[in-house]
């Protein structure tokens, strides 16, 4: 029995151990973490139920944690249930809630007829970001970011965000509404197409890319119209923040529209628009337009006495490959809305 407990404080000591070496101890804490907390807090933006439930701040390791978490596991006063229940800081807490309010449950009512009643989400996390040790932190690490996966309809209907992102009609335009919306709250948003890393979630935080948080991040680029609030002004649970301006890159982003071929994780099945092909063999003067077709070879006059070298004919129906195009394919006709 010693043993056994032993074993498991060695083990426990150890994962203690990796998960510090994780976290970049060199990194500090900025002052406007706390003064956010504290401003929302004041404004009491979320209110404690039997789903939402204040607990003891988290300190640590490093810079993680938060003044006021909030563990919850239902949004919405207790509709909304949530696969998995989440750890959030009272700014992002809040926005979650306005944003499932004002934009997810129109958009399931408008593309689906139906609610949506479960949502499967990642909230806190002490950790890198995209998960790579030694990174800066992530805002999970604060409390302050969610990572959608999937939405439940009150019908059963599942809607992934990896399928879903290039799956139905419905589907696409679905996600698309959520995630135009999150970019009206929220301060970074990155979605399928952003980059290799949320090719299967959505993710959503208050990061501040500026000194006074009047930036913000929100890829990929769509060419997608909303149909939300298209007939006129719709009454919102909590007003929008402040309109933003697009952060500058922080880094290389993998742009949809980039990627025609489908090399990465996050590219649409192949069709065929996306294939290269080599054409079909045809005759040699249809690859280039400014020459007319040869003429059929007239009979030739009986040869003179005088021995003489004749000229190699080309036969009549000699084919020859068209040379392949190097651009980038032709978009397909219907495809994925963008």
């Amino acid at each position: 029995m010693r043993r056994s407990v032993l074993a498991f404080s060695a083990l426990a000591l150890f994962g203690a151990g990796l998960t510090a070496c994780s976290v970049n101890r060199f990194e500090r804490r900025e002052p406007w973490r706390d003064q956010a907390e504290q401003i929302c807090l004041a404004k009491k933006l979320v209110q404690t139920t039997e789903y939402v439930t204040a607990v003891a701040a988290i300190d640590g390791p490093g810079p993680c944690g938060m003044q006021q978490p909030f563990r919850v596991t239902r949004l919405a006063g207790g509709t909304v249930m949530l696969k998995q229940r989440m750890t959030l800081g009272c700014p992002a807490l809040a926005e979650a809630e306005a944003w499932l309010a004002d934009t997810i449950q129109p958009a399931a009512e408008l593309y689906f007829g139906v609610a949506v009643a479960e949502i499967n989400a990642g909230t806190y996390a002490c950790r890198g970001r995209n998960n790579q040790p030694g990174a800066k932190l992530s805002e999970h690490g604060f409390g302050n970011a969610l990572d959608i996966m999937s939405f439940k309809l009150a019908d059963g209907h599942v809607i992934t965000v990896k399928g879903g992102w290039r799956g139905t009609e419905a589907e696409q335009g679905f996600l698309r509404e959520v995630f135009l919306g999150a970019c009206q709250r929220f301060t970074t948003v990155l979605a399928p197409g952003s980059n290799v890393f949320h090719y299967d979630h959505i993710h959503v935080d208050l990061a501040r890319h500026d000194p006074r948080g009047l930036r913000r991040i929100c890829q990929p680029m769509i060419k997608f119209t909303p149909q939300l609030g298209a007939g006129g002004e719709r009454p919102l649970s909590r007003p929008l923040p402040p309109p933003r301006q697009p952060a500058p890159p922080q880094a290389p982003v993998d742009i949809e529209e980039d990627d025609p071929y489908g090399l990465s994780p996050t590219a649409r099945a192949p069709g065929a628009a996306q294939v290269a092909r080599a054409p079909a063999r045809v005759s040699a003067a249809s690859a280039y337009a400014s020459v007319p077709p040869r003429a059929a070879p007239a009979a030739r006059p009986a040869p003179r006495p005088a021995p003489q070298i004749a000229d190699a004919a080309e036969p009549a129906g000699e084919a020859y490959d068209e040379p392949l195009q190097l651009g980038a394919p032709p978009p397909a006709v219907g495809g994925p809305i963008y």
